[in-house]
């Protein structure tokens, strides 16, 4: 994925956009922590699997409520809410996932995180990553570098964790629309995991993509992943150093307005980056 200097006409200030967003973020993520460990209402979200619950909604309101007393003109993409409309010709747009890991939650598992990503003429310019469970907060801006708690630089270890050169940690997502019997991703599930040391599937992709920025983990693979939460993710890990491609090893162009084959992606440090990608090579769809 290539990042830069986003254009000087941006009609925000993403130094104040960045506030406004982690502000939202950890007060979602307040919420949220208060109430998760109470009686969680879960209901079924579509057909695929996926659930819903009142969490997601309050956390949801919470954040729309803050980014629209802010930019009452910008559009908003959220998780449980669709499109809302902004101004006429506005081109900002917010991705908004309020609990991103909301499976999770429902069976009492405390791995989920809040994201929000802005995005200029369909490109991110801006991602924010809260993990309600323990207080932290990533940031990062298009070609400016990435955050972690309190501000500080965020970069990728430069080499990674010992015993894991030849053995990574990598993690796996995929779309809720993809059904178990997706053989594309069958193969490539397999082959990614038979060529490394553990494999999570975090159900919380979020997650996953603050590891990767982190150094926790030293790849992530995922096949028609979510729009919602991909950009805020993607952005954190590829100004902190990692680097992303498609499966079939083109430049990685994040953009929402792009096809759901397109999004399907490799991401890694940048050492293993080939290697993941000829293992991926094998098994990767047809676009």
């Amino acid at each position: 994925m290539r990042t830069g200097t986003p254009s000087p006409a941006l009609p925000v200030d993403l130094s104040e956009a960045r506030r406004v967003a982690v502000e939202a973020a950890e007060a979602a993520g307040t919420l949220l922590r208060s109430r998760v460990d109470g009686p969680v209402d879960v209901r079924p979200k579509g057909t695929a699997g996926d659930v819903v619950t009142e969490l997601d909604m309050a956390a949801e309101s919470l954040i729309l409520e803050r980014l629209r007393a802010s930019y009452p003109g910008h559009r908003i993409i959220a998780e449980e809410s669709g499109i809302l409309e902004g101004a006429p010709g506005e081109e900002m747009v917010w991705l908004v996932d309020p609990l991103d890991g909301t499976n999770n939650v429902a069976i009492g598992m405390p791995v989920y995180a809040v994201g929000l990503a802005l995005c200029a003429r369909g490109e991110p310019v801006l991602g924010v990553v809260h993990d309600p469970v323990t207080g932290r907060t990533w940031s990062a801006l298009n070609g400016g570098g990435a955050q972690g708690p309190g501000g500080a630089p965020l970069t990728l270890p430069e080499r990674p964790r010992p015993g894991r050169e030849s053995n990574p940690v990598l993690a796996w997502t995929q779309g809720h629309q993809v059904g178990p019997g997706d053989a594309a991703a069958f193969r490539l599930r397999s082959r990614v995991e038979a060529g490394c040391a553990r494999m999570l599937q975090l159900w919380a992709p979020l997650v996953g993509w603050a590891m990767l920025a982190r150094g926790d983990i030293d790849g992530f693979v995922g096949y028609l992943p979510e729009i919602v939460d991909l950009p805020a993710g993607a952005l954190l890990a590829a100004e902190a150093g990692a680097e992303l491609r498609r499966l079939d090893g083109a430049p990685y162009e994040l953009g929402i307005d792009r096809p759901p084959a397109e999004l399907s992606f490799v991401a890694a440090r940048p050492e293993l980056l080939d290697r993941l990608l000829e293992t991926a090579a094998g098994s990767a769809p047809a676009p």
